[in-house]
């Protein structure tokens, strides 16, 4: 089954080439896109559909969430916009709600955030454990993630639990819960900072993650500078997320990574910024426009999670990046689609090898795509707060 999309007004791709066609189409075929081009040149298809000269984009690529939780954290969020500041313990209180609450009940609250973020565009995403602490409810995470999500991250170092020995718990994090959770899981992280795990500690995590044959990815310099970004540079972590607060060797550290990638070489680490935590924490925006300039590619993703960024509106990220963060609409969008993608090393892929890339609009790319009801991506700036998503097709099935 194929289905022609004609009459688009503003293509913007973030294939290669960094492409913007206008008055153009694209061809699905089954989960693929099969082409693009000038609408006047579009070959046949079973079905048609007409945008109405609104822009197409990729779908969205949300590479940071935390989706598996029960409870509530208002309390928590009233207090610190009232002036308290943020600090790591909050997690405590997630930990508790998810733990008492039945598989059926975790699985059900995760599809419905699943369901919220495509209807607003994203067609892939990543989400962590993080919130059971424990063998037993890290384990259960994990299965429940691999159900939901597209890619799954065991951050069973995400905090202490209260009252554990911290270098007992990593020891756990490192042995028997890592073993349980492996089925389940592609990727590990680990929350290097103050108030979470120390320089050692989170070391600890990633060698042995690493040596369990997970991605790696690493939560970092998000309440002060810190090791959190040299030690992701170091393990050849595919992202560091967060990254509010980066000296020069840091930046130079995440620029280096990326040294000969552009011939092929291998991939650095992303730096992943997460603009509406920093609002809801109030803490400084990750310097995206730095990162960029220094030649350090970026993703922006949502981190939806109970207590720092209930929301996963990538829009509304997309926004954030553009009005205050000095991105450009196209950086911004690119960030958060193609950004994404390449923070998941997933950006990259077609029919020779079957797994299909995702966070662009390009021949043999898995069809995700997102129809603005707005001529051009400058909208989602241009007309903040406004629901801009018409239509999703998310591997080549309309979702929306």
């Amino acid at each position: 089954m194929s289905t022609l999309i004609t009459n688009i007004a503003e293509l913007m791709t973030q294939d290669a080439e960094h492409r913007v066609l206008n008055d153009a189409a694209v061809v699905i075929e089954g989960e693929r896109i099969s082409w693009i081009g000038p609408a006047a040149d579009a070959p046949a298809a079973d079905d048609a559909v007409d945008a109405g000269g609104r822009a197409l984009l990729p779908g969205w690529v949300d590479s940071h969430t935390h989706l598996i939780f029960a409870g509530d954290r208002t309390a928590e969020f009233e207090a610190r916009m009232a002036g308290e500041s943020y600090s790591a313990g909050g997690i405590a209180v997630t930990t508790g709600a998810t733990r008492s609450t039945s598989d059926f009940d975790l699985t059900r609250l995760a599809l419905g955030r699943v369901a919220e973020a495509v209807s607003q565009g994203t067609t892939y995403l990543e989400t962590k454990t993080g919130y059971g602490l424990d063998l037993e409810n890290e384990t259960r995470s994990a299965r429940i993630a691999s159900t939901v999500a597209d890619e799954v991250t065991y951050l069973g170092a995400h905090l202490v639990p209260a009252g554990a020995d911290a270098d007992e718990y990593t020891d756990l994090v490192c042995g028997p819960m890592l073993a349980a959770v492996r089925p389940y899981v592609g990727w590990a992280d680990v929350f290097c900072e103050q108030g979470a795990f120390n320089e050692g500690q989170s070391r600890r995590v990633l060698q042995a993650c690493k040596e369990a044959g997970l991605g790696l990815r690493v939560h970092g310099n998000q309440l002060g500078e810190g090791p959190g970004v040299q030690l992701a540079v170091e393990f050849g972590a595919a992202s560091v997320d967060h990254v509010n607060y980066l000296s020069a060797a840091d930046i130079d550290a995440l620029a280096s990574s990326w040294a000969g990638w552009q011939a092929s070489g291998p991939r650095g680490t992303v730096a992943t910024c997460l603009p509406a935590c920093d609002l809801s924490t109030r803490q400084p925006l990750a310097p995206g426009r730095e990162l960029l300039d220094a030649g350090v590619p970026i993703a922006l993703a949502s981190n939806c999670n109970p207590g720092t960024s209930y929301t996963s509106s990538m829009a509304f990220c997309v926004t954030t990046a553009v009005l205050q963060m000095r991105l450009s609409v196209h950086e911004a969008v690119r960030a958060a689609t193609y950004g994404g993608a390449l923070a998941l090393r997933r950006e990259v892929g077609n029919d020779v090898d079957g797994e299909r890339a995702v966070g662009s609009v390009a021949v043999g790319h898995r069809a995700d795509l997102h129809l603005l009801n707005a001529p051009s991506a400058t909208h989602l700036a241009y007309r903040p707060g406004i629901p801009l998503t018409h239509a999703v097709w998310r591997a080549g099935v309309r979702a929306r």
